[in-house]
């Protein structure tokens, strides 16, 4: 399906160097990012205590989060729990703070001069009401457990998708799509590094889900390039005038799909609160940067890597009358 068509290719590849060398700062920054300030981990890597809070009506999120932050036990996470009646609260470990006391403290402050019950889990009356369902604490250990669980999930994604693309492309396009995609993770992690984001398992999730995403683009273009090639049209064609034609090809395609998958993400990013802002947010960068990866630093890549025609077309066998000819 296209909406438009583009009648005269674009020369991306005269480009490639500019955009590579673009793409190279980035990633370098990133990396740099990533070991000078690291990760800004949630309770769920770090541990902490939760408590679950049950409310009569729906609550102010930012009123609540503002009573809680208000007590100075560190950066809080507040959030809505099966239903818009249940609210999550995560405080980071404390170290010179007891479990109950956090519970205590937070319960006292989401209440706000509430009258409270006799069992001091219950305040307010009516529409008012709260009542405190849980206290619990998340050990570091189990923090610790979950870090190495997502790395492995990551490394095996990783793997996966390598040997998925050893099996069905020539190993220079297999390469350079693993570094394309590669790319991708290593900036939206240094985002997250610069700009000290929370890095929870929904951003996780959004960053396996990015690694996907980004490797189906990159089996899009491949392909057009690999069919270019064996085209009797592009016989006797530039390697760059190939890969030019294979992008400008697929373009209406790639606006229309990434296009409306990113209106998607954005819709999420600002109207779907607190809870999945920064897993939008890592969908979006990893969006834009796939296309980008895909189109500019993948298909770069192939090219100096030293892909031919001779590489993708396998040679005819000759016939037993053609070797009596011969």
């Amino acid at each position: 399906m296209e909406f438009f068509r583009i009648r005269h290719d674009i020369p991306f590849m005269s480009h490639a160097l500019k955009f590579n060398v673009i793409s190279g700062v980035t990633f370098l920054l990133a990396v740099v990012f990533l070991v000078i300030k690291g990760l800004h981990f949630n309770i769920e890597f770090t541990g902490g205590t939760v408590i679950e809070l049950k409310f009569a009506s729906a609550p102010d999120i930012s009123a609540i989060r503002t009573h809680v932050d208000s007590l100075n036990l560190g950066e809080a996470s507040v959030q809505s729990f099966g239903s818009a009646t249940d609210l999550l609260v995560r405080l980071p470990v404390k170290a010179d703070v007891k479990t109950a006391e956090v519970g205590d403290r937070t319960f006292a402050a989401v209440c706000d001069g509430k009258a409270m019950n006799t069992t001091r889990d219950v305040c307010g009356a009516g529409a008012d009401e709260v009542r405190r369902q849980r206290v619990e604490s998340v050990g570091s250990q189990v923090g610790k457990e979950l870090a190495e669980s997502g790395a492995l999930a990551l490394l095996i994604v990783v793997v996966g998708i390598a040997i998925y693309l050893a099996f069905r492309f020539e190993w220079r396009f297999a390469v350079s799509t693993i570094i394309a995609n590669l790319h991708d993770v290593v900036i939206i992690l240094g985002f997250f590094a610069f700009f000290q984001w929370e890095f929870s398992l929904s951003v996780l999730a959004a960053v396996l889900a990015v690694l996907g995403y980004s490797v189906n683009e990159s089996v899009v273009i491949a392909d057009r390039i690999r069919e270019n090639f064996r085209s009797p049209r592009f016989r006797r064609a530039h390697v760059a005038d190939v890969i030019n034609n294979a992008i400008t090809t697929t373009l209406s395609r790639t606006i229309i799909t990434h296009g409306s998958t990113l209106i998607m993400v954005l819709s999420i990013l600002f109207f779907g609160g607190e809870t999945l802002h920064y897993f939008a947010l890592a969908l979006a960068i990893g969006i834009v940067f796939g296309v980008y990866s895909s189109a500019l630093v993948m298909a770069a890549l192939v090219m100096w890597l030293g892909v031919s025609r001779e590489n993708l077309v396998k040679p005819e066998k000759k016939t037993n009358a053609d070797k009596v000819m011969t």
